[in-house]
């Protein structure tokens, strides 16, 4: 994953969103913004950067993801596990507050 190799977040990872406050795991990352310019316009109202990684997340308590630009995350301190009902689609497990990645998975 030449992208993860970029990024100050990794696949896993619990993260926070500084701006909105909750909570979710990484499970996916781009290099660069990959979404379209229509979303962007209209979701990133901060407008951050599109040339550095942008993230999706499992939201914690939520069924929904989020598209996250990566100055808007910083690390979790919360050592506490997610509750969302896609973490079986992407991860084996929980283990020292990271999530196991499926590598099995097709």
């Amino acid at each position: 994953m030449a992208a993860e190799r970029n990024a100050h977040f990794h696949i896993g990872q619990v993260v926070e969103h500084q701006r909105f406050g909750y909570r979710g795991v990484i499970f996916d990352v781009d290099a660069e913004f990959s979404n379209g310019d229509e979303w962007y316009e209209q979701m990133a109202k901060s407008r951050p950067p599109k040339d550095r990684p942008w993230y999706h997340v499992l939201v914690d308590g939520a069924a929904h993801t989020t598209y996250v630009a990566e100055r808007h995350l910083t690390a979790s301190e919360d050592a506490r596990p997610i509750a969302h009902p896609l973490l079986d689609q992407f991860f084996t497990g929980f283990h020292d507050g990271q999530y196991v990645l499926d590598v099995v998975r097709n």
